[in-house]
């Protein structure tokens, strides 16, 4: 099937949900929502299930105007954060209750069951209850239940939202297997970046309702089309400086100046912002730090360096998240391993003109994207 979202909008006492989304999803494909707590992932997956009608706008099914459908109507299942298992019954009776509700034969039914319970690797667990398995088999059993209905479409409402670290990676790893295996069209809601990078497909970033980008993963994160999809694929936050390029110079707003490199030797004169995602920084202890940052000649295509002063190191046993302030403007860089730095400690920001992302006035992209490395 091949699901499409003309001009949709949800509007719920007079504050609006989901606004002017238009989207078209092919039969067997990975899609992936990604966007912040209240971006509007749930509501627009609502509004695909046929859980909630459009305010505006229409749902279509193949061509087919199906705004009016209850989801009872449709053929979808889903999954949500909080996994939800029937604890009497066993692993096997909670994947087949779908098939007897629908009254499928007896035959049919243990076909698709032991076909669901192989992908998802279940097939030694199909005579325990839930309560006798870990979060992530018990996840599994619920994902089982959803692919065996062999609905054209599934959603997955951040399924992996409370497992631990180690179950949330082998699944991970495991579900774009699973998806491939299937012609559904499916849909997967995310708060992370690297959650959707890591499962490919197609990403449809979201900002207070509202849909910024939909393409291929690796494309939206390597080519934004503006600031707002750039912050939303950034995790964490994108380092954002404002900039003014005139007369073969570029000055930023907090007092420094970089060359014309890069992204900035393809643009005219004028306002720009510049972003740049945390581990596209490099660090290195500097001198006494005066409170103004500064600049140090470069070579084109070079790095170039600005001062800034640490704020708070935040260890994570594997990564430093450093926070620090240039001037007034905060800045964030993910370093790998340990990098015991005292607050107030003085240190050179080390930034890479090919890899910083430039947008205009109005916050669109300008200049050229960043490399298929980054």
């Amino acid at each position: 099937m091949t699901l499409q979202l003309e001009n949709v909008s949800r509007v719920v006492g007079g504050v609006t949900h989901i606004r002017d989304v238009s989207l078209k999803l092919e039969r067997g494909s990975l899609n992936v929502l990604l966007g912040a707590t209240l971006s509007g992932k749930t509501s627009l997956m609502r509004l695909m299930a046929g859980l909630d009608a459009p305010t505006s706008g229409r749902v279509l099914v193949d061509g087919k105007d199906v705004t009016g459908f209850t989801v009872k109507k449709r053929s979808v299942a889903m999954v949500y954060q909080q996994f939800i298992n029937y604890p009497a019954l066993t692993v096997y009776e909670n994947i087949a209750s779908p098939l007897r509700v629908a009254g499928l034969p007896k035959a049919e039914i243990e076909s698709r069951v032991a076909e669901a319970a192989r992908l998802l690797k279940l097939t030694p667990y199909l005579q325990r209850r839930p309560l006798e398995m870990s979060g992530g088999q018990q996840q599994r059993c619920a994902i089982a239940r959803a692919l065996v209905k062999r609905a054209d479409l599934v959603l997955l409402d951040e399924p992996l939202a409370n497992l631990d670290y180690k179950l949330r990676e082998e699944l991970r790893e495991e579900l774009p297997r699973i998806f491939a295996s299937t012609g559904a069209v499916f849909v997967y809601a995310t708060t992370e970046p690297m959650e959707a990078l890591l499962l490919g497909g197609s990403t449809a970033t979201l900002l207070e309702g509202r849909l910024t980008q939909f393409g291929l993963t690796a494309e939206v994160y390597r080519r934004p089309s503006d600031l707002a999809t750039a912050g939303v694929f950034s995790d964490p936050p994108l380092n954002t400086l404002t900039a003014t390029k005139s007369a073969g110079v570029v000055q930023l707003e907090t007092g420094a100046s970089i060359p014309v490199t890069g992204a900035f030797a393809e643009v005219p004169d004028g306002r720009y912002t510049i972003g740049v995602r945390a581990h596209h920084l490099q660090v290195e202890a500097g001198g006494e730090h005066d409170g103004h940052a500064q600049s140090a000649a470069a070579a084109p295509g070079a790095r170039f360096r600005l001062r800034a002063g640490v704020t708070v190191a935040e260890i994570t046993g594997s990564e430093t998240y450093l926070h620090m302030e240039m001037g007034q403007t905060p800045l964030i860089a993910l370093l790998p391993g340990i990098r015991s730095l005292e607050p107030g400690a003085a240190v050179d920001v080390l930034v890479d003109p090919n890899e910083i992302l430039l947008f205009d006035s109005t916050g669109a992209r300008a200049g050229r994207a960043l490399d298929a490395a980054a």
